[in-house]
C-alpha cells in the first residue's frame, strides 16, 4: 500500500477517535469500577506510549520482528508485564519460571485461542484447529491429526515418503554435467529447502509432489501448484502480522493496512486448489469403491485427506456445525501452512549459524565421517549415534524457535501468575525468542555454541518439560507436528554436511538479520556454494 494512501487511513481513523470520544470514556468509568473491585492484573510493568483505543498496538508494528519488540520491553520492564492491545489486555511473559506456572497449574486455564482475523478469515472460520477454540472439536481433530499423520508409529510407516524427497533433494544440488568447473556452483538454498518441505508435507496430507523430477502435471496444475505455494507463503505473512481489528474489532470496516482484505484474497487461492484437491480424492474413493466394494483399503488412505474422507461422516458430532468438506480442507490447509515453512526456516538457520562458525561445521563433518564414513549416506537410524548434530540443532531451535511468540492464548477464569491476579479475558503471549535467550539461564546467550547440548544442557530434551527452553511450545497447545519436524530437519542438515563443503558467495558471513512471518524467517534467502565430498557415485 503506498504512502499517501495510510496517511489518508490514518486521518479517518483520528476522526473517528475524536466521534468516538464519549464512547471511549464510558469505557473508561467501567474500567475503573473493575480496578475497585481488583479485576485487572495488578502489580504489573505496563510500558508507556499508551495511546487511547488501541492502546500499545501502534507499538508493535514496522519492519521489525514482534518478538524482538517484546524482548527490549522485557529489557526495560522484566519478565512479566501488561500491554493494551485495543480493548484488550495481554499479559506478556519470558521466564520460564512464570511460564512454567502458565503450561502447567493454568495449562486447561489458557488452552483457548481468542477469535481472530486469522482464524475467521484463513482459519476456514477457526475450523483450524490451531486456531478453534479450545474444547471438544479441538480435541478430536488433533487427535485425528496427530494419530493418523504425526504420530511416531503412522511416521514410521511413512519414512519413505521422507527419505525419497531427500534423496531426490540431495541429488538436485548437485552441478550438472555441464556445469563449468572453473566457476563455483551457487545453490539458492532457500528456496530448495521450502520446495522440499512442502514436496514432503504434500506428499503425507493430499499425495501431491510439485517438481521437475516428480510425477508429471499438466501445465494447468503446475500453475495450480505455483498459485497455491504463493498463497501459503502469503498466508504465513498475514499469520504474523497484527491486525488492528483484532485489537479494536469496531474499526475492523476500515481495513487499516489491508490485512483483513489481503487475507480474504489468500483464503480464496488455498480454498480453490484444496476443493479442487479433495474433489480428486473423492473420485478416487469412490472408483475404488465401486471396483472392490471397499472405501478403507490401504491405497486409498495413502494420505490424509484420503483417511480424513474415509473416516469422518456428514453428520458425525465432532463437526460442530462444519461441513465435513470445511473440516478437511482445514486440517490440510492448517497442517501444510505451519509443517512447510517452520521446518525450512530451521533448516536455512542451521546453514547459515554453520557457515557463520566453521570450526562447528568442521566438527559436525568429523563426526559423520566417525560415525557414518564417505561410503554411503547417512540414514535417520544413524540420527542418534550423532550427538554432536543433534546439539547443533537444538541449539539452533534455542536461538532461532519455530514460532518465536506463541499464538494468543486467553484465560478463560480469573487465575494467579506469578502472584498477580489475572482476569478471565486476558491474552497470555509467551515470548520463546527471549525466553531462550535469558542470561541466567544460557552463559552468552546470543552465541551459537552447540557445545552447551554436550555438557550443561545434555539432559534437555525437545518435549516441554524443561521450561528453560520449549522450541515448540508446551501444554495442551504445543506442536503437534513436532516429531515430524525434527526427523526432516536432523536428517536433511545430516545429508547437507556429510555430502558437502559449504561456503558462501565470496566467503562473506551470512547476513543474520531476521524478516517478518510468523516463523521467524530470515530477512534476505541464503544462497550457498557447495562442492561435493563423497564418491560421486552416490550422488
Amino acid at each position: 500500500m503506498e504512502i499517501s494512501s495510510l496517511n489518508i487511513q490514518s486521518a479517518l481513523v483520528l476522526a473517528l477517535l475524536g466521534l468516538l470520544l464519549h464512547h471511549a470514556s464510558s469505557k473508561i468509568l467501567v474500567q475503573r469500577k473493575k480496578k475497585s473491585k481488583n479485576i485487572i492484573i495488578n502489580s504489573v510493568p505496563e510500558p508507556s506510549g499508551s495511546l487511547p483505543i488501541i492502546g500499545h498496538l501502534h507499538l508493535l508494528g514496522g519492519q521489525v520482528p514482534v518478538a524482538k519488540i517484546l524482548g527490549a520491553m522485557a529489557d526495560k520492564h522484566g519478565p512479566i508485564y501488561s500491554l493494551r492491545l485495543g480493548q484488550h489486555r495481554a499479559l506478556v511473559l519470558s521466564s520460564w519460571e512464570l511460564v512454567t506456572e502458565c503450561f502447567t497449574t493454568n495449562d486447561r486455564l489458557f488452552a483457548n485461542r481468542p477469535s481472530i482475523a486469522v482464524g475467521k478469515y484463513l482459519g476456514y472460520d477457526s475450523a483450524a484447529f490451531a486456531v478453534s477454540p479450545y474444547g471438544q472439536y479441538w480435541r478430536e481433530v488433533r487427535k485425528m491429526a496427530t494419530l493418523q499423520l504425526l504420530s511416531t508409529h503412522r511416521l514410521e510407516s511413512l519414512r519413505h515418503v521422507r527419505v525419497s524427497e531427500v534423496d531426490s533433494f540431495i541429488k538436485g544440488l548437485v552441478p550438472s554435467p555441464t556445469h563449468d568447473d572453473d566457476h563455483d556452483h551457487h545453490v539458492p538454498l532457500s528456496e530448495l529447502l521450502e520446495q522440499l518441505t512442502f514436496n514432503i508435507n504434500a506428499r503425507l496430507i493430499v499425495g501431491k509432489r510439485f517438481s521437475a523430477s516428480a510425477m508429471s502435471f499438466d501445465e494447468e496444475a503446475s500453475d495450480e501448484a505455483c498459485r497455491f505455494k504463493k498463497a501459503i507463503k502469503e498466508a504465513l505473512y498475514l499469520s504474523g502480522v497484527f491486525v488492528v481489528s483484532d485489537a479494536v474489532p469496531w474499526l475492523e470496516f476500515l481495513d487499516i493496512h489491508g490485512h483483513v482484505s489481503a487475507m480474504k484474497r489468500t483464503f480464496k487461492e488455498i480454498d480453490i486448489v484444496l476443493e479442487n484437491w479433495l474433489e480428486e480424492h473423492r473420485r478416487a474413493r469412490d472408483q475404488c469403491n465401486n471396483s472392490t466394494g471397499n472405501t478403507t483399503t490401504s491405497t486409498i488412505e495413502r494420505d490424509l485427506m484420503h483417511v480424513m474422507l474415509s473416516s469422518i461422516e456428514e453428520d458425525d458430532p465432532m463437526l460442530s456445525g462444519y461441513s465435513r468438506d470445511t473440516v478437511i480442507k482445514a486440517t490440510a490447509m492448517i497442517l501444510l501452512l505451519t509443517g512447510t515453512e517452520s521446518t525450512a526456516v530451521t533448516l536455512t538457520w542451521a546453514v547459515s549459524l554453520l557457515l557463520n562458525n566453521p570450526s562447528v561445521l568442521k566438527a559436525a563433518q568429523e563426526e559423520l565421517d566417525n560415525h557414518v564414513g564417505r561410503d554411503r549416506w547417512v540414514q535417520e537410524s544413524d540420527i542418534n549415534n550423532l550427538k554432536f548434530l543433534q546439539a547443533i540443532v537444538k541449539e539452533t531451535l534455542r536461538l532461532y524457535p519455530p514460532a518465536p511468540i506463541t499464538g494468543p492464548r486467553e484465560a478463560t477464569e480469573d487465575c494467579y501468575v506469578g502472584g498477580h491476579h489475572v482476569p478471565r479475558g486476558t491474552r497470555l503471549i509467551v515470548n520463546l525468542w527471549k525466553l531462550q535467550r535469558d542470561p541466567r539461564v544460557w552463559p552468552d546467550p546470543l552465541e551459537f555454541r552447540p557445545g552447551r547440548f554436550m555438557t550443561t544442557n545434555a539432559d534437555l530434551g525437545f518435549r516441554g518439560k524443561n521450561f528453560e527452553y520449549i522450541p515448540f511450545s508446551s501444554g495442551r497447545r504445543s506442536c503437534p507436528g513436532m516429531t515430524l519436524g525434527l526427523l526432516v530437519v536432523q536428517l536433511v542438515l545430516a545429508r547437507l554436511v556429510q555430502g558437502f563443503d559449504m561456503k558462501t558467495k565470496d566467503n562473506k558471513p551470512v547476513d543474520m538479520r531476521e524478516g517478518l512471518g510468523i516463523a521467524l524467517p530470515k530477512l534476505n534467502s541464503l544462497e550457498v556454494v557447495l562442492a561435493p565430498r563423497l564418491p560421486p557415485q552416490l550422488y
